[in-house]
């Protein structure tokens, strides 16, 4: 249906609620170029503004998924089920979550992006691993998940193109803060990648997109009655991130982790998150199954392995390494009160582990490894800290940024769990 934007753009300036006809005319316009970049601007900035209605939000996420093609999974023999992470400092969470609800069972069809300012990307995490190929075609990626149950690649460039263009525009109109629009974005794309179901891990406090509690069950609650409303089963935990997740922040840096995860070690609060996601996942999908013991076991570590082969990478492949590496030490004794995921996030992208531009290259082997997290004692001189980069500019650009993130006192906190709670569709009608 064409419409006339600008007829659009002052409905809801004036805050009257958009049809479906209007909001399916402006973004399939949009999409074809006959809407110009201004008046989609112009258009996003009163959403910001006015906010979208529960009808007007359906109708804004079902344009974005029509705008492209939505993959048929109905084939690949296993349930489909996946998992989105809204993003912190340290999140390599679905490298081992996916392979281990592979192993118990499920198919996992996850299609993942880069990193951008102080959030890690998964995409680049992986590519850090030699030979490693994040582009599969939607046959391909349909064939692993019916043969090894997991794929973890980039989307194709037609799923959802609306969002893609809407996305990039948003970013230099300051129309990023916006639940619907948050929102819609996020699950547009999951939508169109055919799951049956989805787990949705948001996250709050300082490293997070979402700094407050409140702000984070919003958001989990607009996405999960987004995925429940196009017939996804949908679900979200709110988990903290106040402090990076495990010890590392960086993408060989992260991968390595991810392996003393799949060994059946790695950080507590790394396969803490992994096993409590791996039991959603699974209950979602209808899958009985002990991801504990597929974790302890060793079948998720073949399932790993076999999903870097898919994807032409070498699982015993030496990981990249950055040609330097410093360390920040404590000043004064004490015990870890916390440590500032923001400044560990920064000082990760400072390093080169991040990008500030999406066409930005990265550093594979950058990044922080935290040798005191919150609860350790610490003698003065002990290092807190080690930074990697692979050159001196780097170097100094990550220690300025890190500088202070350890918080030390003379008692420290228990450690707490990275759960806050928990989403599904039956809360909404508490809302």
């Amino acid at each position: 249906m064409s419409v006339a934007a600008v007829d659009v753009i002052r409905a809801k300036r004036d805050g009257r609620e958009l049809t479906a006809a209007e909001i399916g005319g402006f973004l399939d316009g949009y999409t074809a170029g006959r809407v110009a970049d201004e008046q989609a601007s112009a258009l996003l900035m009163a959403i910001v503004f006015r906010g979208l209605t529960p009808d007007e939000l359906a109708a804004w996420t079902e344009a974005m998924i029509r705008s492209g093609t939505r993959l048929d999974l109905s084939g690949v023999g296993r349930p489909t089920v996946d998992k989105h992470s809204t993003g912190g400092v340290g999140d390599k969470i679905s490298l081992p979550l996916c392979p281990l609800v592979a192993a118990c069972g499920a198919a996992v069809p996850q299609l993942s992006g880069r990193g951008l300012g102080h959030t890690g990307g998964t995409l680049d995490k992986l590519e850090s691993i030699p030979g490693f190929r994040t582009a599969l075609g939607a046959e391909e990626f349909r064939r692993q998940l019916g043969g090894i149950g997991v794929a973890i690649c980039a989307a194709g460039e037609d799923l959802a193109p609306a969002d893609r263009r809407l996305y990039a525009l948003r970013d230099v109109t300051g129309t990023v803060e916006s639940i619907p629009l948050i929102a819609s974005s996020i699950m547009s794309k999951k939508i169109a990648e055919g799951t049956a179901a989805l787990v949705l891990d948001v996250k709050a406090g300082a490293g997070a997109f979402m700094r407050t509690r409140a702000d984070a069950e919003a958001l989990a609650r607009t996405m999960v009655a987004i995925g429940t409303a196009h017939g996804v089963r949908t679900r979200a935990l709110l988990t903290g991130m106040d402090e990076p997740l495990g010890r590392t922040a960086g993408n060989a840096l992260e991968v390595t982790e991810t392996l003393e995860v799949l060994a059946g070690g790695g950080p507590p609060d790394v396969r803490e998150l992994t096993l409590a996601l791996a039991a959603q996942m699974l209950d979602l999908a209808g899958v009985d199954a002990d991801p504990e013991a597929a974790l302890d076991d060793g079948r998720a570590m073949d399932r790993w392995r076999a999903m870097v082969r898919a994807q032409g990478g070498d699982p015993d492949a030496a990981l990249p390494r950055a040609r330097h590496v410093a360390e920040v030490r404590a000043d004064v004794p004490g015990v870890v009160q916390g440590v500032d995921a923001m400044a560990v996030g920064v000082a990760a992208w400072r390093l080169g582990a991040g990008r500030a531009r999406k066409e930005d290259a990265v550093s594979a082997g950058a990044g922080v490894v935290l040798r005191a997290v919150a609860g350790d004692a610490v003698r003065a001189g002990d290092v807190l800290a080690e930074l990697h980069a692979d050159d001196e500019d780097h170097m100094r650009a990550g220690l300025a940024a890190i500088a202070g993130a350890h918080r030390i006192g003379d008692a420290g906190p228990g450690r707490a769990s990275r759960i806050l709670g928990r989403i599904v569709p039956e809360d909404l009608a508490e809302a």
